[in-house]
C-alpha cells in the first residue's frame, strides 16, 4: 500500500511539473514567432564592470524603442518556471506591441560583475545603460523604465540626471526609493518619523548575496555565459527563518547576525540616524535633486510608503524646472498591497476586507504612455486619462482628481476628548469637531518587552512577521496601552479622500519614546478596519537634524507624520483613531533609554499621558470631499 501511495504521489507530481513547462514552451513559442532573443549580454560601465542583459526585440529592420528594466532579482531563463515565463510574459507584451524590452540584473547580481549596494548604486550604471542602448543600431534611441519595487526604486534618483534618451518611466511600489520630500525623511523606508520600519531586515536576509558568493571569472565571454547558465543560477537558497521571531531578536543590530544571514549592506544602514550624510550619497532620490523624466506613477493605500510616494509626485509636479517634465506627471493609487495591482479582482479582499471590483486597464494605459514618449504618437493620454485615479474604498469605485488631495478636499479637525479614561475600545474616548475643555489625559503604560503587535497594515517583505492589509482591530483594541477614541456614529456618507495630518501633546517619564496612531474604519456591527497608520520617535519632534530629550513631565506638542487613504464611511459607521507607543514588528521598538536603540538589549518601561484640554488641544485633521453622492 505504501508503494502504490508512493507512486501516485510521483504520478501527481509529474502531472503538476508537466503544466508550467507547457506554459513556459507556449510563450517561448510565441515569443521565438516575433521576437529576437540576445541572451547574457554584458553591457560596459564606465568603470570596465559589465552587467548581464539579456535583450527581447522585434524581428524588424526598422528601429525601436526600449522598455527597460533593471533589477537586483533574478532572471535567468532557464530558472524556475514562474521566473522564467514572468520575464518572458513580460517581453512579449512589449514585443508583440513593436517594443525592444531590455532586462539587466544591477552590479553585483547573479552574472553582473562588480559588487552590490542597494537601490543599485552606482547612479552612473543606468546613465551608462541609457547611452549604450542608445547607440544600438536597432534603437531608435528612446528608452521608457518600468518595474515594481526594487526594479522600480532606482528609477527616481537616474531620473535626476536627466539622460536624453530616458523619455519616460512607469515607477510602480517605488517607496523604498525615495529619501527625504518635505518633511517625509523615510531614507528609502528605513524610516518612518525617525523609528526604523523593519521591512529591510527581513528583506535583506532573503536578497543580499553574500560576499564569499561564487563568482564567474571576470572576462567570461558571452558564450560561456550562456551555457554554464543552463547549470548554476546564482541564487542564494537560504534557509527558512520564523521571521516574526527573528525580528524581535536584541539589540536589533545583531538580528541578521543571529539567524547567520548576510550582514555587509545592514551593518551599514543600521547605525545611521535619519538624516546620516550616507543618505545622501546612494541610490535614493532626494527633494534637493532636479528630475528630469515624464512619469506615470503607480501607489497602493496598503503599502508601505503611500504618504510619501504621493508627496513625490506633488513635489515633481510643483518643483521641475522643465514645465512639458512638471505637466507631464501621472498618478494611480489602486486598494492593493504592495506590487499587487493587476491581483485586483471582482471582488478584490486586501487582508480580510472586501473592496469590490478594483480591476482597471493597467497595460493599456501604461503602453498608451510609452506610445506617447516612446514613439512620438499622437494618441489622446493626456485628454483621456486623469491626472490622478484613486480608489475609494468603501463607496468601492474608481475616482479622478486634478491634484492630490483632490480638489474639493475640505480639511475638518477632530478633537481627541475623554474623561481620562481612554484606555481600549470600552474606555471612554471620543473624536468630535468641538474643542476640549478642561480634562484629564489619558495615561497608558509602554513596556517595549510587550509591544502593541502589528495587526494587518501597510506593509511589506517581513514574511510571516506582519501580514498585510485591512483586518478587525476589535480584538487588538482590548489592550489598555492603546488609547482609541471614535466619533458618533455618521448621519451622512462621507468621503475621506488626502492626507491624514495630526498632533497630539505628550508628556512621559522617560527622555524618549514613540508615538502611534492610526486611522480605523468602524462598520455598525463593531468590525473595525484600519486604513492607514504612522509613527513618530519623540527625540526628533523638532527635525531629523537634532534629537531634543523629553524632561519628565514637561507636556511637549509631537506632529505625526502625514498619513493617506481614500475610504467612504457609510452612514452610521464612525472615525475612529488608536494611540499609543508602539506597532511592532511592522516599526522597531523604542527602548524608551534616549540611547541609540540600536545597540541596546534592555528597555525602560515608559508611562506617557495624551493630554486634550484647552491648552493642549491634541487633533486629526480629516481630509472630507464635498458633493460626493452620499452613500445609503
Amino acid at each position: 500500500m505504501k508503494r502504490l501511495s508512493t507512486f501516485l504521489f510521483l504520478l501527481l507530481t509529474l502531472a503538476l511539473i508537466q503544466q508550467p513547462i507547457s506554459a513556459q514552451e507556449d510563450i517561448f513559442e510565441k515569443l521565438d514567432k516575433i521576437a529576437v532573443y540576445e541572451e547574457k549580454i554584458m553591457m560596459p560601465m564606465r568603470d570596465g564592470v559589465r552587467l548581464a542583459t539579456d535583450i527581447y526585440r522585434p524581428n524588424t529592420e526598422e528601429k525601436v524603442p526600449i522598455i527597460f528594466s533593471r533589477t537586483p532579482y533574478n532572471f535567468n531563463s532557464w530558472g524556475d518556471g514562474e521566473k522564467r515565463t514572468r520575464t518572458a510574459q513580460r517581453a512579449y507584451e512589449a514585443v508583440k506591441r513593436g517594443y525592444a524590452y531590455v532586462v539587466q540584473n544591477e552590479r553585483g547580481r547573479y552574472y553582473s560583475e562588480g559588487e552590490w549596494d542597494i537601490l543599485g548604486t552606482p547612479l552612473t550604471d543606468g546613465y551608462d545603460a541609457f547611452s549604450w542602448m542608445a547607440n544600438q543600431a536597432w534603437s531608435n534611441g528612446k528608452i521608457g523604465t518600468l518595474g515594481c519595487s526594487s526594479t522600480a526604486e532606482w528609477q527616481m534618483a537616474v531620473a535626476a540626471l536627466d539622460h536624453p534618451s530616458h523619455a519616460a518611466m512607469v515607477p510602480q511600489g517605488y517607496g523604498a526609493g525615495v529619501g527625504r520630500v518635505g518633511d517625509y525623511f523615510e531614507q528609502g523606508n528605513w524610516y518612518r518619523g525617525g523609528a526604523e520600519q523593519m521591512l529591510f531586515f527581513a528583506w535583506l536576509y532573503g536578497v543580499e548575496h553574500d560576499k564569499f558568493k561564487p563568482r564567474i571569472p571576470a572576462g567570461a565571454t558571452q558564450e560561456d555565459l550562456i551555457r554554464i547558465s543552463r547549470f548554476y543560477d546564482l541564487a542564494p537558497e537560504n534557509p527558512p527563518v520564523d521571521m516574526a521571531e527573528a525580528l524581535a531578536h536584541l539589540p536589533i543590530q545583531d538580528i541578521l547576525q543571529n539567524i547567520h544571514g548576510k550582514r555587509e549592506v545592514f551593518d551599514k544602514m543600521v547605525r545611521r540616524d535619519p538624516n546620516h550624510q550616507e543618505w545622501y550619497e546612494g541610490g535614493l532620490y532626494h527633494d534637493d535633486m532636479e528630475f528630469g523624466v515624464p512619469s506615470f506613477w503607480f501607489a497602493s493605500w496598503y503599502d508601505v510608503s503611500i504618504s510619501p510616494n504621493i508627496a513625490l509626485f506633488n513635489h515633481v509636479r510643483k518643483n521641475a524646472k522643465d514645465p512639458e517634465v512638471r505637466d507631464n506627471q501621472y498618478l494611480v493609487i489602486a486598494p492593493t498591497l504592495h506590487c499587487r495591482y493587476t491581483r485586483a479582482t471582482e471582488n478584490t479582499i486586501v487582508g480580510e476586507r472586501s473592496v469590490g471590483d478594483a480591476q482597471l486597464n493597467y497595460d493599456e494605459q501604461i503602453y498608451a504612455w510609452f506610445d506617447k514618449w516612446l514613439k512620438d504618437s499622437s494618441n489622446d493620454f493626456t485628454t483621456k486619462t486623469p491626472r490622478v485615479q484613486y480608489y475609494t474604498m468603501g463607496s468601492n469605485e474608481w475616482n479622478n482628481a486634478e491634484t492630490w488631495p483632490p480638489e474639493k478636499a475640505q480639511s475638518i479637525r477632530y478633537y481627541l476628548n475623554s474623561g481620562g479614561n481612554a484606555n481600549s475600545l470600552y474606555g471612554d474616548g471620543k473624536l468630535s469637531t468641538t474643542a476640549p475643555g478642561e480634562s484629564s489625559p489619558d495615561s497608558f503604560v509602554y513596556d517595549p518587552m510587550n509591544p502593541v503587535p502589528s495587526y494587518g497594515g501597510n506593509v511589506c517583505c517581513t514574511g510571516n512577521a506582519v501580514q498585510g492589509g485591512a483586518f478587525d482591530q476589535q480584538q487588538m483594541e482590548t489592550r489598555n496601552d492603546i488609547l482609541v477614541y471614535t466619533s458618533d456614529p455618521l448621519e451622512e456618507g462621507v468621503e475621506v479622500s488626502g492626507f491624514i495630518e495630526s498632533s497630539l501633546f505628550l508628556s512621559s517619564d522617560v527622555k524618549d519614546t514613540d508615538l502611534t496612531i492610526k486611522l480605523v474604519d468602524v462598520y455598525p456591527d463593531g468590525r473595525a478596519y484600519n486604513l492607514d497608520e504612522t509613527i513618530q520617535r519623540v527625540r526628533y519632534r523638532g527635525g531629523y537634524d537634532k534629537e531634543v530629550f523629553m524632561a519628565e513631565g514637561e507636556v511637549y506638542e509631537v506632529k505625526m507624520t502625514p498619513m493617506a487613504t481614500s475610504n467612504f464611511f457609510k452612514k452610521g459607521h464612525r472615525i475612529r483613531i488608536e494611540v499609543s507607543s508602539s506597532n511592532f514588528p511592522r516599526f522597531a521598538r523604542n527602548l524608551n533609554t534616549g540611547g541609540k536603540n540600536y545597540d541596546e538589549k534592555e528597555g525602560v518601561v515608559a508611562h506617557n499621558n495624551i493630554h486634550h484640554s484647552s491648552a493642549h488641544k491634541s487633533f486629526i485633521d480629516i481630509p472630507i470631499v464635498r458633493n460626493r453622492k452620499a452613500s445609503k
